[in-house]
């Protein structure tokens, strides 16, 4: 029996921004504020920086404005939730079963929306109201 499989950009990885590809090792305190936050957004990356999206094949048949060049978890979840409620939510009330692989934060995303809940910046659980 053939599984049928659906890939989506919008289960990628978060976008770090200008932070993307640096080493970790220099810019792992600020880093960890930033990853644990909700809602901080890191330091863009500029149109012409070769690690913009844009330049990356895998991006080619989508309109580079709409590609993000920096998320908060928010920002990734908002990504994300398109595909949820349009494909994988619908997938699942008809009794299907789905698989979701995913990057970290896509899936922590996902999950503190389906948990109603989110981390502030020191860390705190805070519900989120959905």
């Amino acid at each position: 029996m053939l599984i049928p499989v659906k890939h989506s950009w919008r289960l990628n990885e978060r976008r770090y921004g200008a932070l993307q590809s640096l080493n970790k090792q220099k810019t792992a305190e600020q880093v960890f504020l930033w990853r644990r936050s909700y809602t901080a957004v890191l330091p863009s990356l500029t149109n012409d920086d070769r690690r913009h999206p844009r330049f990356d094949p895998r991006y080619a048949r989508y309109d580079h404005r709409f590609l993000p060049t920096t998320e908060s978890l928010l920002d990734t979840l908002e990504r994300f939730l398109p595909l949820w409620q349009g494909h994988i939510a619908l997938d699942l009330r008809s009794g299907k079963n789905v698989l979701i692989a995913a990057h970290g934060n896509s899936l922590r995303g996902l999950v503190n929306m389906l948990e109603c809940i989110h981390n502030d910046v020191k860390g705190q659980l805070v519900n989120m109201g959905l």
